[in-house]
C-alpha cells in the first residue's frame, strides 16, 4: 500500500506534484488511470486525487487533457490575446486572474552594455510544481529563473550566468526570497536585465493573461515591429525570468507549440496549470 504522508497542505509538496506531471506527461498517449498515476507518486488514489485537485483546481484526468498537443490549438482559438487591447489594463488588473502580483524595473541601456559589471547577484536551486527551479536575483529584485529537469543544474546555471559574465555570482539561497513564486498572495519584485528590443518584447509578454496565449508575430506588431517577427522570437526565447515573464504564453501562428528555452515539456505544463486554474474560476 503506498505510503499517504499528510501534505494538503504542505507547501513543500511541489516535488510529488512534479513528478505527477511528469508520468502523466509522459504516458498521456495511453491516457492513465488515476490509479496508475497514484502509484506512480507513492500516493493512494483518494488522496492523490485530493493534493492534486488542491493544486491544480481541477481533476488529474482533466489536467491531462490539458497536455495534449492539441491544447495549444484550442488556446489559439479560444484564449488567444490582442496585445493592443490588453496593453491598457495594466499589469495588475484582474483580468490576470491568479497571476502574481509582479513590480518591475529594468536595467538601463548602459548598465547592459557593462554585461552585469558591478552587480551581485545571488542564487539557489528550488522546488516547483513544474521541477526543480534555478533562481537568480540582485538587490532590485529576481533577475533569473530557469528549470533544470531537461538540461541538469550545471548547464542551467552556466546558460543564465553567460547572460551577465561581468557580475560577481554568489550561492546563497537562504538569502533569495523565493516565497511570492509560490504564494500568489504575494507580490514578486524583477530586475530585468537585458537589451532595450529584449525588454520591449518582456513587458509585451507580461500583458498576457494568465490562461491565454499570444503570438510571435502580435507581439512584434504590439511593440510597433511588425516585420521582426523572427527578432522577437530570439528575444522570447532569451527572456532569462521563465514563469513570470511568461514565454511559454508566445505560440507559433500555426497553434504549434513552439521552442522552450527550458523544454517543451515545461512549457506544457505551464500552460496545463493555468488552463486548469482559469476553468475552476470560471
Amino acid at each position: 500500500m503506498p505510503h499517504d504522508p499528510d501534505m494538503t497542505h504542505d507547501p513543500y509538496h511541489y516535488a510529488l506534484i512534479a513528478r505527477a506531471i511528469d508520468h502523466i506527461g509522459d504516458t498521456v498517449q495511453e491516457q492513465p488511470k488515476l490509479n496508475d498515476v497514484a502509484a506512480a507518486v507513492g500516493l493512494s488514489p483518494m488522496h492523490f486525487q485530493r493534493v492534486f485537485s488542491q493544486w491544480a483546481g481541477v481533476s488529474p484526468k482533466r489536467f491531462q487533457q490539458y497536455l495534449t498537443l492539441n491544447h495549444a490549438k484550442t488556446l489559439l482559438h479560444d484564449r488567444f490575446t490582442v496585445l493592443e487591447a490588453s496593453h491598457e489594463t495594466g499589469l495588475s488588473s484582474s483580468s490576470r486572474l491568479h497571476d502574481l502580483f509582479l513590480k518591475w524595473e529594468a536595467m538601463s541601456p548602459g548598465e547592459y552594455a557593462g554585461k552585469g559589471a558591478g552587480l551581485v547577484i545571488t542564487y539557489g536551486f528550488f522546488q516547483s510544481p513544474f521541477g526543480e527551479m534555478l533562481v537568480m536575483g540582485t538587490k532590485r529584485g529576481i533577475c533569473g529563473l530557469g528549470f533544470t529537469s531537461q538540461i541538469g543544474q550545471e548547464h542551467s546555471l552556466a546558460d543564465l550566468k553567460s547572460r551577465w559574465p561581468n557580475a560577481t555570482f554568489i550561492e546563497d539561497p537562504d538569502n533569495l526570497d523565493v516565497s511570492a513564486l509560490l504564494d500568489e498572495d504575494k507580490a514578486a519584485k524583477l530586475h530585468l536585465i537585458g537589451a532595450p528590443f529584449q525588454i520591449k518584447v518582456w513587458e509585451a509578454l507580461l500583458r498576457v493573461p494568465s490562461g491565454q496565449i499570444t503570438t510571435y508575430s502580435e507581439i512584434a506588431q504590439s511593440i510597433g515591429h511588425p516585420k521582426a517577427v523572427r527578432a522577437v522570437g530570439t528575444a522570447v526565447g532569451r527572456n532569462p525570468i521563465s514563469w513570470l515573464i511568461p514565454c511559454h504564453r508566445a505560440l507559433r501562428k500555426s497553434g504549434g507549440l513552439g521552442g522552450y528555452h527550458w523544454g517543451l515539456p515545461v512549457k506544457r505544463a505551464l500552460l496545463a496549470w493555468e488552463s486548469a486554474r482559469l476553468e475552476a474560476q470560471e
